[in-house]
């Protein structure tokens, strides 16, 4: 499907010299001389390489239309995590490296919509958060309860973050799967 240039949004999957990319930051200008364009940060979905594009208001682009399957995590074995079509139960495969940094946050029976471009794996897409418990958090430095402070403290999947000084060890949160944040305790 063909764009022109001042139609690009981010999160808009393009393809672009033969690649696919996917637009992070978008400034739109009007300089007083000349045409008006975007000027665009792009970031290629294979390998993470990022590319800033300028494209004219009247340049078609190529927008790129993914396939999205919801899946479920069956188990994982060493860097390859196997997962069933919920609607076909058919079994995939795929490799850490394709899910990226969220694959520290998947847990068993858990959904997800993997995103597949011409019969390819492309992406992994996770809930936006999960529950986590607290596995160790740092003691509360007494005076700080001024001023809002955080404490570090770390998952059971390992992972280190920053979390309310009310939170022990034991506690079960809720966690932002994107930047990997607290967002509240789990109830």
């Amino acid at each position: 499907m063909k764009i022109s240039g001042n139609e690009l949004r981010i999160g808009m999957l393009i393809e672009h010299n033969g690649k696919l990319w996917t637009a992070c930051k978008l400034q739109h200008v009007k300089p007083g001389k000349g045409g008006a364009y975007v000027q665009a940060e792009l970031k290629e979905i294979k390998n993470g390489t990022k590319l800033n594009e300028r494209f004219r208001s009247d340049e078609a682009l190529e927008r790129v239309r993914l396939d999205e399957e919801e899946c479920q995590l069956l188990f994982k074995e060493g860097d390859i995590f196997t997962f069933m079509n919920t609607a076909t139960f058919e079994q995939l495969q795929i490799h850490k490296e394709v899910i990226g940094e969220s694959a520290r946050f998947l847990q068993d029976n858990m959904i997800v919509k993997i995103s597949v471009y011409e019969g390819e794996i492309i992406g992994v897409v996770l809930p936006d958060t999960v529950v986590m418990q607290v596995v160790e958090a740092d003691a509360v430095v007494k005076g700080q309860t001024a001023t809002s402070s955080y404490k570090s403290a770390i998952l059971e999947n390992g992972v280190r973050i920053l979390v309310p000084p009310h939170i022990e060890s034991g506690t079960k949160i809720v966690v932002n799967t994107s930047d990997a944040s607290y967002v509240e305790r789990a109830k």
